[in-house]
């Protein structure tokens, strides 16, 4: 196995750990700022002067943070203050890294190999199917194997 690989391997794995950790974990409807200030028991002045900011600034970050419209710096200026920490991920949305991988190498596999199968047909070369299918598998399993940048191409 090649360093690319051995790599690609570990990214994968520290990714598919990632997803499982927060697999369940959603925001609050509040949002995680308001929740957590509410749940210590602090006011928002409290936590305005421990940020430095005003008591305003405050409300608006809560109402961002459950908008979308927060930005990273902020919320992490915020859990500071609120003696917490800012917890950042961004993961697979549909299942491990490998079978992501996989449904879209099927899809890339499959274009290729239709795409050549028109062409022979033309010649009056078509595999059969069954041919086609397994063809489609394998170039599937290969870009698994060695993703490579062009799988991504649309």
């Amino acid at each position: 196995m090649s360093v690319k690989q051995t790599l690609t391997r570990q990214y994968a794995r520290i990714l598919d750990n990632a997803r499982e950790q927060v697999e369940t974990l959603s925001a609050p409807p509040e949002g995680w700022l308001a929740t957590l200030r509410k749940a210590f028991g602090m006011s928002a002045r409290q936590v305005a002067q421990r940020a430095g900011i005003t008591k305003a600034a405050v409300y608006q970050a809560e109402r961002n943070e459950v908008s979308g419209g927060i930005s990273l710096r902020q919320l992490e200026k915020l859990a500071t203050a609120l003696d917490a920490r800012l917890v950042y991920a961004i993961v697979p949305a549909k299942g491990s890294v490998k079978e992501q991988l996989y449904r879209r190498a099927q899809t890339k596999a499959e274009r290729i190999i239709r795409r050549a199968g028109a062409h022979m047909a033309l010649e009056k070369q078509l595999p059969p199917e069954d041919s086609t299918q397994e063809q489609i598998q394998e170039l599937a399993w290969e870009f698994v194997r060695r993703p490579r940048p062009e799988l991504w191409d649309d």
